[in-house]
């Protein structure tokens, strides 16, 4: 037993405990939306927490998954997923600010979709070396096809279009300010997790002509 307790990283049950979190926070907002029968458009806003959950649950193999690789930090994570689902809850368990429209909703719809997709052909690109912690394999490879033919981080960018589309449907002045906040931890943990990656001659061969989240701008 005692083998087994040293053996033990903390580091690894990040990913699955804010999965967890990230559960309890969609459930929620379905839970509060579903209580407000003068909504407007509140049964298509279930269906957008519901497709914003199977977002969540298509990416539970990785969260809940083993990495290969011990994490080399974790700072980064613990606040890029604590705000990306503190900007969830802002936009489900608040009244939203905007008026109902076809063409905001219509909009909310492309954003979030295009951004999801995105993420999840990033991820399935990268196969087993995506990981939600920074970490570098041994045999690390670079990848640049798919998505990573454009910019470097389509996962990240991939995120940050998919929480856009959900502020813009459920909107409200705290999600937005939150939304920025994502954005800004995202940008640290690229930094941080290029750092990682810059020592292998290949990335920065490969950074030096690809822009990191928007082509032409950073």
């Amino acid at each position: 037993m005692a083998d087994v307790d040293q053996r033990f990283d903390w580091r690894q049950a990040i990913t699955p405990a804010l999965f967890g979190i990230g559960l309890v926070v969609n459930i929620t907002g379905f839970a509060i939306v579903l209580d407000r029968p003068d909504e407007p458009a509140r049964a298509f806003a279930l269906v957008f927490i519901g497709a914003n959950l199977l977002w969540l649950l298509a990416e539970a193999p990785v969260s809940l998954g083993k990495p290969g690789t011990p994490p080399r930090e974790v700072t980064t994570l613990i606040a890029y997923g604590l705000t990306r689902f503190a900007t969830v809850a802002a936009a489900l368990f608040l009244p939203s600010l905007g008026t109902e429209s076809p063409v905001r909703e219509a909009v909310a719809i492309a954003v979030f979709a295009g951004g999801v997709t995105l993420r999840l052909v990033a991820i399935r690109t990268l196969g087993r070396f995506y990981s939600h912690h920074v970490i570098r394999h041994d045999e690390h490879q670079i990848v640049s096809s798919g998505p990573y033919r454009l910019i470097r981080h389509p996962a990240y960018a991939g995120m940050l279009l998919g929480h856009a589309g959900l502020i813009v449907f459920f909107f409200d002045w705290p999600a937005v300010v939150l939304l920025a906040g994502l954005a800004g931890v995202l940008s640290w943990r690229i930094r941080v997790e290029e750092r990682t990656l810059l020592v292998l001659p290949a990335y920065r061969a490969y950074a030096a002509q690809h822009a990191r989240l928007l082509p032409g701008v950073w």
